[in-house]
């Protein structure tokens, strides 16, 4: 029944039975729900009937509806669910869930929820949160299923029935010998089609693909991207397993990574949403932008420096807006492919020159197009085959120039192991504003008789 239903009217039959009391009927609705649509029904409620939403709720769907919560909410439904149920969901959740949420946390607010938490498994967020942010450390789950490397293929079945809970994410048996050293790789398929008495060790991948606890999770994302595993083995201190990362914690990782590129190729610095407010918004960008603003004045001062020759060839003012904002264009076109291209795959020296060399092709093709097309159009402007030709080969230098900016200084900024996506967007274009009309009132100016 639920399934023929709208978001809205589910939203009215959840609502309904929290008022009549029918749980039972609560039960039936939120089980054909995944826990998404759970946090989203639950946000979506007015105050006065989330508290028996709460109550009426499993411990399990409780958990899987708070790993769907953004940090706020996830903080005020644990504060109505009291001591003894917080507890028991902080213990349920998966640890890397719990590590991230706390890491965002006061330490007082940490050191509260942590003492709700067993022992156990506080021990093992807090050992987790000694690991630096956005590693492997920090991003790994300790849940998952490991056999020794003497067990057979049926010790192996019999562990995995034992520990069902634990196997439904993965799709590997992770091998380990007597001191917890990673020594080989299973997956389920080979598991099922193995003969039951083989040995874990004669049927296992002994050349495991595996991360440092250490590891930076933009490289995380990329081994199991290029691998197309459905989770990584960690490590520590010789190969000891330690926790796995499974690609739906990597799918969160190359959004967060996503969303950090776009926000510096904006010059936006941090994170700004929807819910950001405009003050924290404004004093979030004007940093970049007042260093932009003044970098710019360099234009104005370009300008007035050439004022002598706009002011014998008024033409020359109407090609100016294009000429600036098409090199603009070009480098920022530049500066995302190469973002993206270093986001994805470890440059060689042999492929970064390829690379150099194909935008200049690029920059030089595009610069002969757009320098033709723009003649032509100054000629029958203005009849004269000079602005024509002082318009046009200014705009094929500026961007070939443009495009090997573009380029060429992310290139030189991951070289000095600062993140590319620091040469913003704006960054680029006012610098290549500057160097176009340095060129293009340059080349007026070398043609200045022969334009009057």
């Amino acid at each position: 029944m639920v399934e023929m239903m709208t978001d809205n009217e589910i939203a009215l039959a959840i609502i309904q039975a929290l008022k009549d009391g029918r749980r039972t009927e609560f039960q039936e609705i939120v089980d054909e729900l995944q826990p998404y649509d759970v946090a989203q029904q639950y946000k979506l409620l007015p105050g006065k009937h989330q508290n028996k939403f709460l109550l009426y709720l499993t411990l399990e769907q409780m958990t899987d509806m708070i790993q769907e919560l953004d940090q706020t909410t996830r903080l005020q439904v644990l504060h109505r669910l009291g001591f003894e149920r917080t507890s028991e969901v902080l213990d349920l959740m998966e640890n890397d869930e719990v590590t991230s949420f706390m890491s965002e946390l006061d330490p007082e607010r940490v050191e509260e929820l942590l003492s709700e938490m067993r022992q156990e498994e506080s021990s093992v967020v807090q050992n987790m949160m000694t690991y630096p942010e956005e590693t492997a450390g920090r991003l790994m789950n300790n849940r998952f299923v490991w056999i020794p490397e003497h067990y057979s293929i049926r010790q192996a079945v019999d562990k995995l029935k034992d520990f069902a809970a634990l196997a439904e994410y993965l799709n590997y048996l992770y091998v380990v010998d007597a001191d917890k050293r990673l020594v080989g790789v299973i997956s389920y398929k080979d598991l099922i089609l193995a003969d039951i008495d083989d040995a874990v060790a004669d049927v296992m991948y002994k050349r495991v693909v595996k991360v440092d606890v250490m590891t930076d999770q933009e490289e995380v994302a990329k081994l199991i991207n290029r691998y197309d595993f459905i989770s990584i083995p960690v490590v520590e201190d010789g190969d000891r397993l330690v926790g796995i990362i499974t690609v739906d914690d990597v799918l969160d990782i190359v959004i967060q990574e996503a969303n950090e590129d776009i926000e510096k190729l904006s010059a936006s610095g941090k994170a700004i949403d929807f819910d950001t407010k405009p003050l924290v918004a404004a004093y979030r960008r004007l940093p970049w932008l007042i260093l932009l603003l003044f970098i710019g004045l360099i234009s104005g001062s370009i300008i007035d420096g050439f004022s002598g020759t706009l002011e014998q060839v008024v033409a020359l003012a109407f090609f100016m807006p294009m000429i600036a904002g098409m090199t603009g264009n070009t480098g920022t076109q530049s500066l995302a492919v190469v973002v993206r291209g270093l986001a994805t795959r470890d440059l060689t020296f042999r492929q970064v020159v390829a690379l150099i060399f194909r935008e200049l092709w690029v920059g030089v093709i595009i610069g002969v197009t757009c320098a033709i097309l723009i003649a032509v159009i100054a000629f029958v402007w203005q009849g004269s085959w000079t602005l024509g030709f002082v318009v046009g080969s200014s705009l094929l230098a500026t961007l070939i120039i443009g495009t090997l900016a573009g380029t060429i200084i992310p290139l030189i900024l991951y070289k000095l192991n600062v993140d590319p996506a620091v040469a913003s967007g704006p960054l680029i274009t006012t610098i290549n504003d500057i160097l176009s009309l340095l060129i293009y009132f340059g080349v007026a100016t070398a043609f200045l008789t022969r334009l009057m």
